[in-house]
């Protein structure tokens, strides 16, 4: 179940469809925006909020069928707080899935025994060499409050006087207040560039050719942009919050408070002034790339639908 297909081309639907790819060798897969009945053995729901209807349905007319639910960020540090949709969809899950390693602090009590951690994946990209003339930052994210646009703007303006300091930043204006932000600030800082919502293969390849990956959002279950980066060899700053801290680990060296444009203005300059420091981060970004492997990801799928589908059999002593 995903509330998200193609047409989204969101981080929801790129999970739902690598996933499809993984289980499909081992499993009849049937992606679908709703479930309206049907014989499948498992059903794995992403989003306890926005697949809550499918899920009680599931678990009504398939009372004992194992039911995995996937927690996205909005899920984990919002609407599991004071959505009761989403508590029920907690609590009716055989298994909840967690897309970063801190994921499961943020569940009610008693219900971290249900969670796994479910790290994302993508495939590794070259390296590029970059361009000593100037730092092109990238932002990807949807304009929609819940990513802090807001703060990459901000930061934005107090860099106009930074001709080597360049920001581009791809997504769609979901809200279309935030896009006219967008569109003016584009026309009045020659620094700033939104390049509106891109298929996801030429967002790739930005990714690859930028000297860095900003990602200022305010939640996140576990931004499948970051491990994109992390995966094309470029470094990230990333606001400090459970979802980027959970890929990127605590020590990593690229974090800015969230919502803080001066922080994110100031590590600009600084990485922009000091390479070795952007090349450190690089070298750290690099150390948590194995974590994102494509077959990582697959086994630890498998390995869960497995142990429900197929749980051992008590021993008789």
């Amino acid at each position: 179940m995903t509330p998200a297909l193609a047409d989204a081309n969101n981080g929801n639907w790129q999970t739902a469809r690598r996933w499809s790819r993984m289980l499909s060798g081992a499993y009849r897969v049937r992606l679908a925006s709703t479930w309206d009945g049907g014989d499948e053995d498992v059903m794995v729901a992403l989003h306890a909020r926005r697949s809550a209807a499918s899920v009680t349905k599931w678990r009504t007319l398939r009372p004992a069928a194992p039911l995995i639910v996937v927690l996205t960020g909005t899920d984990l540090y919002r609407d599991i707080e004071s959505d009761t949709s989403a508590r029920a969809s907690l609590e009716a899950a055989d298994r909840l899935i967690v897309l970063n390693q801190l994921g499961a602090e943020s569940l009610p009590k008693g219900l971290n025994s249900k969670a796994r951690v479910v790290l994302q994946s993508c495939t590794a990209r070259k390296t590029l060499p970059k361009t000593g003339q100037h730092l092109r930052a990238l932002m990807v994210g949807h304009l929609r409050a819940e990513k802090s646009p807001q703060t990459y703007f901000d930061a934005a303006r107090q860099l106009k006087g930074r001709p080597d300091v360049l920001l581009d930043h791809v997504g769609a204006a979901l809200d279309p207040a935030i896009g006219a932000l967008a569109g003016a600030l584009t026309a009045e800082n020659p620094r700033y560039r939104w390049l509106g919502g891109l298929p996801h293969a030429a967002t790739r390849r930005r990714i690859q050719a930028a000297h860095l990956l900003v990602h200022p959002s305010r939640m996140e279950g576990g931004a499948h942009v970051v491990i994109e980066a992390v995966r094309s060899g470029t470094p990230v700053l990333a606001s400090r919050i459970d979802g980027n801290v959970g890929l990127l680990g605590e020590n990593y060296d690229g974090y800015f408070p969230v919502d803080n444009a001066s922080a994110l203005a100031t590590l600009l300059q600084r990485l922009r002034d000091e390479p070795a420091k952007l090349t450190h981060l690089q070298q750290q970004c690099g150390e948590r790339a194995p974590l994102f492997e494509p077959t990582r990801e697959s086994a630890n799928l498998h390995a869960l639908i497995g142990e429900l589908l197929h749980p051992p059999t008590p021993s008789i002593n």
